[in-house]
């Protein structure tokens, strides 16, 4: 497989035609620029005993933006020519019109680099990949007579972006990805439980190909099924509910995050919307938004837009002091962007996204936090959920889950959900724990039609009167 680097200005396009095409394009426009992305990725996923999928995507295109006062004209296509260029600038053109605007400052360039510029899929051969996942199929089976499904996938991308402007240098990003998944279903006396896991960030494939990586992930994943195997359905209330460290940020990430963004603000739509320097959370806690942390999956270099990524605080010690902005929500309301601009590929806009969104830790030992529980649910691993952006209200699904009496733990229970909404949940926190961590690097994040890479993360947190749907009579 070809490694070359993506250079479009050597072999698709002249530099100075297509920097003459955008000029002519952003006349009166605000902001704008030339997106240019070439992306491969594959995916190989081994269940019940055979390769069940094997896919290898290969896209290359651009994005072309003009962005006028709150109107956007984008055009894109998958044909990197001049003469694409200019069928792309009569459709944006007839989105912004005559134009008024001035037009922005590029960003200002960065020369530091976050993850290798390293191709993945180079790695490894396909064959060898397909006994990697044999033998995790072998080897979750011979650890227990109860499996009867293995299911496990490899997937690597490089994603490579040039992000050209009217003014400034050249901006571009080389961009690894790799994760891992395994799932384990055991049986036992007619039922059947699922035990999850995976993981990976922007790196390469070699150290997660190994056994020392894989065999951890089985276990994990088989400790959750057979964990599940003995839970009793759980209770239905209101209660208090332990949160454990780490993946269970996703909870954070959705009832919260996403009401810190700069365009749900802006439009007045989100339930943190009129409450920049209010108090929204309890005292001690602090939530941030950091694309600066090496080789996590949701870190970025530099932004879509090219904006370098930024560690910023949202919430600090209680109070709401920033939102997560791209260039065109940024200038609208006045303040700098953040380095949030955010797009699934060169065929969409960019807008305001999470990167790294996770909670500081804060000074209690998480075993005196349950220990302080006198009726309710400790809480570890979460899986699907529901969040209204309007008003932060969420329905999450535990995955595994503990009944908490007396400040014990006892038995795990099945079919917990917590429902809330994020602005209450914020409030209503009483203890935070000293052993933040963030996630395995698994996350993936939908708005509007769009996916991106994320990260999450937490302390353990004690939080009171959570609402807990159970199957409990």
């Amino acid at each position: 497989m070809p490694d070359s680097q993506f250079r479009p200005f050597e072999t698709h396009l002249d530099r100075d035609a297509a920097r003459g095409i955008l000029r002519n394009t952003l006349i009166g426009a605000d902001d704008g620029e030339l997106f240019l992305e070439r992306c491969r990725s594959e995916v190989l996923s081994f269940d019940d005993g055979r390769l069940r999928t094997s896919s290898f995507d290969a896209s290359e295109g651009f994005g072309l933006r003009a962005v006028q006062g709150e109107t956007v004209g984008y055009a894109h296509s998958t044909e990197v020519s001049e003469q694409a260029m200019h069928r792309a600038t009569g459709t944006v053109r007839l989105a912004i019109g005559a134009g008024s605007g001035t037009l922005a400052a590029a960003p200002q360039a960065t020369n530091h680099k976050l993850y290798s510029d390293h191709n993945p899929l180079t790695d490894s051969t396909f064959p060898a990949k397909i006994d990697i996942l044999r033998e995790i199929d072998a080897y979750a089976r011979n650890l227990d007579r109860r499996v009867v499904q293995v299911s496990a996938t490899i997937a690597a991308s490089h994603q490579e972006v040039v992000i050209l402007r009217v003014d400034g240098p050249d901006v571009s990003d080389s961009r690894p990805m790799v994760r891992m998944n395994v799932s384990v279903i055991v049986e036992q006396d007619g039922q059947r439980q699922t035990g999850y896991v995976g993981g990976g960030g922007r790196y390469g494939l070699n150290g997660m190909l190994e056994p020392t990586h894989w065999q951890p992930l089985v276990k994990e994943s088989l400790r959750i099924a057979v964990l599940n195997l003995a839970a009793i359905p759980a209770p239905a209330g209101v209660m208090d509910v332990a949160l454990g460290a780490g993946w269970p940020g996703i909870l954070l990430h959705e009832a919260i995050g996403h009401g810190l963004e700069g365009d749900f603000n802006r439009k007045g739509t989100s339930a943190f919307a009129g409450l920049m320097g209010q108090r929204i959370a309890a005292s001690g806690v602090t939530v941030l938004d950091d694309g600066t942390i090496p080789n996590r999956r949701g870190s970025i270099t530099v932004d879509d837009e090219g904006t370098p990524s930024a560690k910023n605080i949202l919430i600090e010690d209680g109070i709401l002091v920033g939102f997560m902005q791209d260039r065109q929500n940024a200038r609208l309301m006045g303040v700098a962007p953040t380095g949030n601009g955010r797009r699934q590929s060169f065929a969409h806009a960019p807008m305001p996204r999470m990167t790294n969104t996770y909670m500081l830790g804060g000074s209690v030992d998480p075993q005196d936090m349950v220990a302080d529980i006198k009726d309710g649910i400790y809480a570890v691993g979460f899986g699907g959920g529901q969040v209204d952006i309007t008003n932060g209200k969420f329905v999450f699904s535990c995955t595994e889950a503990y009944l908490v009496k007396n400040g014990k733990v006892e038995a795990p229970v099945k079919g917990a959900t917590l429902i809330g909404d994020g602005a209450t949940a914020l409030r209503q926190i009483r203890a935070i724990g000293n052993d933040m961590r963030l996630d395995d690097g698994m996350g993936n994040c939908g708005k509007q039609g769009q996916w991106v890479p994320v990260g999450v993360g937490q302390p353990s947190l004690l939080i009171g009167g959570l609402t807990v749907g159970g199957s409990a009579t």
